[in-house]
């Protein structure tokens, strides 16, 4: 069934656009690449989002990846209402960062030790300086495509909604001297990555990868790219630096570090370790994360750091997943069963598309070649996406509103949510 009322969604909109740049605090908030009206958002339960129009949408952003457990899951909401009456903030130690700590050490390879931030833009952050420190060096790699938040010295050729602005993938305000450290190699091409540490020899402190790119929507490693990357940078001398802001904790338990069997240097988190709340982490081998302040010369601080709602809600999805290993085989059959159904009801419509997709995450691309980097993904048909987004919204769906994001099953998703999904999509792919 369509959804046809949004006027208070609208009404809203226009509103906020006189108070708040573009109306929204975050860009792909406006649906502006989709050519539709942002849904203003009450509530969220389970695997269901709720507009203020009432319509209700079965959720395939899980607030951009966090909500493994579900929305407003009953784990986590008692662990934050079990904190609050002690306080939202204190600007001080606490026994549960140590706690959350120990936690992460243990589920995460690289994690020696760590340092907990507010989120992945500051945990990227404070790795690449914490990196810089160490080595003594100055250059770090990135490839084009990947987002690792929007600080400046990686807002660069980044992904996600830099892609869909339909304007250069890069931001105004960066300067030539914040960019001119910053070198870009393509993903999975170990080629151009062996020619940057060839053209900058002992220059470079690190290189930041998502493991899994999934901010110029879902793209795998090749075979062996990964092991590639780890191989040259110990023999460069620079520090790996896993960014696991999507795929940590979600495509495993031990993120991508598991799924591919390498242990980067270090690795970053972002709001699946505090269960969606503002909160990040970044961590990995102890002679790096000592030379961090105060014990070492690289400063970085945070009053809201290790916050103790945030570090509540963290410890309590994180203990769910160590001790619930059904959650990621349930999430990875259902998101097998949306993807199949997707592919089946694309086989069968004779149309070329194409599906990358790994654990509970995945995109679909709006062309017929295959994607293994960030040109390939600019192939899409954007405009193609934004009409199947509509579509789907419009039955009641909730996906990302841009063709360079990921959709997200969560372990309060059923097979009835799935069933239904994809009959809506049969019901697109027939219009083509």
């Amino acid at each position: 069934m369509k959804v046809q009322n949004i006027s208070k969604s609208e009404n809203l909109f226009e509103e906020a656009k006189k108070y708040i740049p573009g109306g929204v605090n975050s860009p792909a908030r406006a649906f502006q690449s989709v050519y539709a009206t942002p849904r203003f958002i009450s509530e969220a339960d389970k695997q269901f989002i709720f507009d203020e129009d009432g319509n209700k949408y079965i959720d395939y952003v899980g607030s951009w990846g966090p909500m493994i457990l579900g929305n407003n899951s009953d784990t986590i909401r008692d662990a934050v209402l079990n904190q609050i009456p002690k306080g939202l903030s204190y600007g001080a130690a606490t026994s549960q960062e140590t706690e959350m700590a120990k936690l992460l050490c243990e589920l995460v390879p690289a994690f020696e030790k760590v340092r907990m931030v507010t989120s992945g833009t500051e945990a990227t952050m404070s790795a690449i300086r914490a990196a810089r420190g160490y080595t003594g060096r100055d250059k770090i790699i990135k490839f084009i495509g990947c987002y690792h938040g929007h600080h400046d010295a990686l807002l660069v050729k980044a992904g996600s909604g830099l892609i869909t602005k339909g304007s250069e993938p890069d931001s105004s305000g960066v300067t030539e001297g914040n960019a001119k450290d910053t070198l870009l190699a393509v993903y999975n091409d170990i080629d151009s990555v062996k020619k940057l540490f060839e053209d900058n020899k002992g220059e470079v402190a690190a290189l930041i990868v998502e493991p899994v790119a999934a901010n110029m929507g879902v793209v795998l490693p090749k075979e062996g790219f990964l092991k590639e990357l780890r191989k040259l940078c110990t023999d460069e001398g620079a520090v790996l630096i896993f960014d696991e802001v999507i795929t940590g904790f979600r495509i495993a338990l031990g993120g991508a570090q598991e799924v591919f069997g390498v242990v980067p240097d270090m690795a970053t988190f972002g709001k699946i370790i505090g269960g969606g709340l503002p909160v990040g982490a970044y961590g990995g081998k102890k002679e790096i994360m000592d030379t961090i302040a105060p014990l070492g010369k690289v400063y970085q601080a945070g009053t809201l750091a290790g916050n103790p709602v945030a570090v509540a809600a963290g410890i309590a999805q994180l203990k769910f997943l160590r001790d619930n290993p059904k959650v990621y085989e349930e999430i990875e059959r259902l998101s097998k069963k949306l993807f199949d159904g997707y592919e089946k009801a694309i086989k069968e419509s004779g149309k070329k598309l194409t599906m990358n997709r790994i654990g509970s995450i995945g995109t679909l691309f709006f062309t017929e070649n295959e994607v293994n980097n960030y040109d390939d993904a600019k192939m899409s048909d954007t405009d193609e996406f934004a009409r199947y987004f509509r579509h789907m919204m419009e039955r009641g769906n909730y996906i990302a509103p841009s063709q360079f994001e990921a959709m997200f099953i969560s372990f309060a998703h059923t097979d009835e949510d799935i069933d239904k999904t994809v009959e809506d999509f049969k019901e697109y792919i027939g219009t083509l």
